[in-house]
């Protein structure tokens, strides 16, 4: 058999250190109620006030940016994203607005107030801004008769970061016609109380900066990210920044995925983000693992809307419809899906440490398959499938949220050895059926303030910075109580300075706390004998691990990884029973002494 497996990027490439703001920032704060004067519109359809969508044979029709220029529907059609589209992005449904090209289809926020019609945990606008990043404040007000003030960057539609962004193609309209120029839609959520229900939204006032005038802030769309009760996420991993370079055509792949918590029913979440292009899956299959690509029983199908085959737009999600099926607890399952025609560049998990099962090309659809999955090639990394979530007694979702380390880059491959898939065995060790779900989300590489990510294919693995990746990886999962934050050591052997680290978890920290989280940090482990640490970086590691350690209420509660695999005899280096070889990772041994350093209390 063939086998396949993408380069891994090492954690260690210097990157110069820049600490962003955050695209949105929505704290609980309690503002007064919006002016009883200012008019309510009964949907966002309503206020639309603007044009910025128009066809390559009319594109004077549209003018987003007053000067002109607008996105090309025949591209946004060609990605999914066409009038009247469906997309879940994070866990939110959006509709496109159902409007033909040159009819307003966007509002220029300006403090308008729209109905609201349902609940959620987040309220999720689709905007892009023109002339500059656009920043304003507004008011979400409930059915009880409080209100919450928020604060909403729409980055400019062309030059703002790739890192945030929902959706790209490749034109804009000018008043001559359709040029080559990347312009993107994002999707920027902000946090409610979710026991609360909202009845509107009152959108940002953009001010203007130094005098100059005002960039337009213009919204597409709006959704109430719904609390999925009773969902926890069993299983979870990270779309990192590097999209599968390679194509396939009729193929179907057979991933195992190992549970942290058992349940009675069970869906999975297919992912497209930073996808190019439509993805569509035409059977996918879950089944208990007996060994290698064997199932214990025959595979069930999952459906989405009622139907096997289901196709997610460029950057969007498909949750499956909940199915009856006893999902064991720290197991192995088999998600199987297949990719009819041809599938080209689909987003990727690149660090699977499983061995995982594909058929060849040009084949029939395998993904009901028993014993007999035709194995032509072993593969090791996730692509399309991003998440599997169970209903029972488990009691909410610890996310663990880092790099390498969390990963589990250097453990042994199929041994589950994470220092996660430790924590959720001491959990069900502990609480039994009730323990809390732990979701991995690490990626090797990953940074706090920076990383490489273009929004283009076959370029990288190490991620979004995790400032910006915690909406998607975070926020949006199912049953979320607490996040686990091991992050910092990848800036700091890019010569970022202790202080921007400090100020990237402290971001992290707010903008969990602002969702409703329990936050806990935890120290960075020894990299003494690894090539990528110096003197320097050694003072800035220790200096993180100063502030975490004392960091003044910042985190809920806190966790000393570092002592737990350091030598006593010479703090700066990782003990040898825990070091992999490289001076840098632990190994399964070290992995699990990170895990039994964590206070089970601390996570409730």
């Amino acid at each position: 058999m063939k086998r396949f497996l993408p380069a891994i990027a090492l954690p260690v490439a210097a990157l110069a250190a820049v600490l962003a703001p955050p695209a949105a920032a929505a704290g609980p704060a309690i503002a007064g109620p919006p002016p009883a004067s200012a008019p309510q519109y009964p949907d966002l359809a309503a206020a639309y006030d603007n044009a910025g969508i128009s066809s390559a044979a009319d594109p004077t029709a549209a003018d987003l940016d007053g000067l002109g220029n607008s996105f090309v529907a025949e591209d946004l059609a060609a990605a999914g994203w066409g009038p009247g589209a469906a997309v879940t992005v994070d866990g939110t449904e959006l509709a496109m607005p159902r409007r033909a090209p040159g009819r307003p289809d966007n509002v220029v926020a300006d403090g308008q107030r729209i109905a609201l019609h349902g609940a959620g945990s987040a309220l999720t606008f689709l905007v892009t801004g023109t002339a500059a990043d656009a920043t304003g404040s507004g008011t979400v007000r409930y059915a009880d008769g409080g209100s919450q003030s928020y604060r909403l960057t729409a980055p400019d539609w062309y030059s703002g970061p790739s890192d945030l962004l929902t959706v790209r193609t490749a034109r804009r309209d000018t008043p001559a016609g359709p040029t080559a120029l990347d312009v993107k839609l994002y999707a920027v959520s902000v946090p409610l109380d979710a026991r609360r229900r909202p009845v509107s939204v009152t959108l940002p006032t953009v001010a203007a900066a130094d005098g100059a005038a005002a960039p337009a802030l213009h919204v597409f769309a709006l959704g109430l990210r719904k609390v999925p009760a009773g969902w926890s996420a069993t299983w979870s991993t990270a779309v990192d920044d590097s999209l599968a370079p390679y194509v396939w055509t009729d193929r179907t792949l057979r991933m195992v995925e190992h549970t942290s918590v058992g349940g009675d029913r069970v869906r999975i979440r297919l992912d497209n983000s930073f996808g190019p292009a439509p993805l569509t899956v035409g059977h996918a299959t879950i089944a208990v693992r007996a060994s290698g690509a064997a199932p214990a029983a025959t595979p069930a199908t999952l459906t989405f809307g009622g139907r096997q085959q289901v196709t997610m737009p460029a950057g969007g999600q498909a949750y499956s419809d909940p199915l009856p099926f006893a999902v064991p607890a720290d197991s192995d399952l088999l998600v199987s899906v297949f990719l009819p025609g041809t599938v080209q560049f689909a987003p990727m998990h690149s660090l699977g440490l499983q061995d995982m099962y594909s058929t060849a090309d040009n084949g029939t659809d395998h993904a009901a398959d028993g014993a007999g999955f035709p194995v032509n090639n072993l593969f090791r990394f996730w692509t399309v499938l991003s998440g599997i979530e169970v209903t029972g007694p488990a009691h909410g979702t610890v996310v663990a949220l880092g790099d390498s380390i969390t990963d589990g880059y250097a453990s042994t491959v199929g041994g589950n050895q994470r220092w996660p898939n430790y924590l959720a065995q001491r959990l069900l060790a502990q609480d039994g059926p009730k323990a809390p779900a732990v979701a991995d989300e690490g990626i090797s590489g990953n940074k706090v303030l920076t990383d490489a990510f273009t929004g283009l294919p076959d370029t990288g693995t190490a991620g979004v910075k995790a400032t910006a990746r915690l909406d998607r990886d975070v926020f949006a999962q199912a049953g979320v109580r607490t996040v686990v934050v091991l992050e910092g050591i990848n800036d700091v052997d890019a010569n970022a300075t202790a202080a921007d680290v400090i100020a990237g978890l402290k971001q992290i920290a707010a903008a969990a706390h602002a969702h409703g989280l329990r936050v806990v940090a935890g120290t960075l482990t020894p990299t003494g004998g690894c090539s990528c640490t110096n003197p320097a970086r050694a003072a800035a590691r220790d200096a993180i691990n100063a502030f975490v350690r004392d960091n003044g209420g910042v985190f809920d509660a806190w966790v000393d990884f570092d002592a737990a695999v350091r030598d006593p005899a010479d703090p700066q280096t990782m003990l040898p029973r825990y070091d992999s070889g490289d001076h840098l990772h632990p190994n399964g041994a070290g992995y699990r002494a990170m895990a039994d350093a964590i206070d089970l209390a601390a996570l409730r």
